[in-house]
């Protein structure tokens, strides 16, 4: 994550102590300022403010931004307004008050270009893709789970029902942070991002 830099965008054009936590470095703007070439942002995290139409918002960010991934940050996020928000061209979705170590996080999946999708809207997703014949990402592998181990197999089909990882943890009788660590080894091992495009791989390679 060092060198890369993080614009946080609101109305107020200010930093909350929890943003400046997780990222030393970076700095606020507003939407009506244009940051100059050498001060382009690796990452631009755009607080929406109540009221304000997300697509215009957007669209005001990119102006000023392009070409550079935006991480939208909702006081009260909503499924709905994640989805509008990925319409309309954003990386990622979270929580304002997000912990300094999930925000890390956040960033580190959308600057190596995954998306970040809250987990209420994901389990949504990957609900919807357990139930459809999918495709499975390209290069993909062909066979999976000869990639993983039992315990392996069992955390990747949890997750790609959908499975929380407190839920996950529950059902195999683990903790929560052995499924972080599995999940993390699953990622790895089939060259994928992020739970929906492990979702993907799982359902799409079942369905042929």
């Amino acid at each position: 994550m060092s060198g890369n830099i993080h614009c946080f965008v609101s109305e107020k054009n200010d930093l909350l102590p929890r943003w400046r936590e997780a990222f030393p470095q970076a700095f606020a703007c507003g939407l009506d300022v244009k940051v100059s070439p050498g001060d382009t942002p690796s990452l631009v995290w755009l607080r929406l403010d109540a009221g304000v139409p997300v697509a215009a918002t957007l669209a005001a960010a990119r102006q000023r931004h392009p070409e550079v991934p935006i991480v939208v940050l909702s006081d009260q996020p909503d499924d709905e307004d994640a989805l509008n928000c990925f319409a309309a061209g954003a990386r990622g979705y979270c929580n304002t008050h997000a912990v300094p170590e999930l925000l890390r996080r956040v960033a580190d999946v959308v600057l190596q270009g995954g998306l970040w999708i809250g987990e209420s809207l994901m389990q949504r997703l990957l609900q919807g893709t357990a139930r459809i014949p999918v495709p499975a990402p390209v290069g993909a592998p062909p066979d999976w789970a000869a990639l993983l181990t039992e315990r392996e197999r069992e955390v990747a089909l949890a997750v790609a029902e959908g499975a929380s990882n407190k839920e996950v943890a529950r059902r195999l009788g683990i903790t929560e942070r052995t499924v972080k660590a599995h999940t993390g080894a699953i990622f790895e091992k089939l060259g994928v991002r992020d739970r929906l495009q492990l979702s993907l791989v799982v359902h799409g390679r079942q369905r042929h």
